[in-house]
């Protein structure tokens, strides 16, 4: 029963984030078009639930001409372990900083969760190397579909370490329950309207 209301939340709330894109999706297009080159859309294969690639998309916040070399990785990397993400990255555009502090960019990804890729509540989405560096135990949150929020989002998104937000994702995994979820969708919109821990 908890799966099948969960999917049933999830369809209702992708389509209505679906329609929510469209409305924003003009204006934001030709924020990024005319502040940087490159697509509006950025893509990239993440790992779901049975650790499945899907193809997993937001509004592109960063420079496409702009790499980080491994020193510049190592030296400015804010979570630890194999996750990188920092408030220096040279590469995110003027656009995309204002993008990531209201979680705007994120909105394409009410299609992953209508489509079925994702779930409005779950474990962020991982790349395939970062998985390939996970100890066994942290594979665990990778047994149910990746979210579009959850409790590293309300908890302070990237003030949270890596080794936290792992515990906080099996916390999630072992326990359940569509009340649980409701109360982090509800604990999103503050999170998010505060920028806390977004950068």
């Amino acid at each position: 029963m908890y799966f099948f209301l969960k999917r049933c939340m999830d369809i209702g709330g992708g389509f209505a984030g679906c329609c929510l894109l469209a409305l924003v999706f003009v204006p934001v297009a030709l924020l990024i078009k005319f502040t940087s080159r490159g697509p509006v859309i950025f893509s990239q294969e993440r790992l779901t639930k049975g650790e499945r690639v899907f193809r997993f998309f937001k509004f592109r916040t960063m420079a496409i001409d702009r790499e980080l070399t491994a020193n510049e990785r190592n030296r400015i990397n804010e979570m630890g372990g194999p996750i990188f993400k920092s408030r220096l990255d040279p590469r995110i555009t003027a656009a995309g900083r204002l993008l990531r502090k209201f979680s705007i960019d994120e909105l394409p990804q009410f299609w992953n969760v209508f489509w079925g890729d994702m779930a409005l509540v779950g474990p962020r989405p991982p790349l395939v190397h970062e998985v390939e560096s996970y100890e066994p135990w942290m594979r665990r949150r990778l047994t149910v579909r990746a979210g579009l929020t959850g409790f590293w989002q309300v908890m302070g998104r990237s003030n949270i370490d890596f080794y936290r937000m792992m515990e906080l994702d099996i916390d999630y995994v072992d326990h359940p329950s569509i009340l649980r979820d409701i109360k982090i969708l509800l604990l999103t919109v503050p999170a998010v309207l505060s920028s806390r821990g977004a950068w």
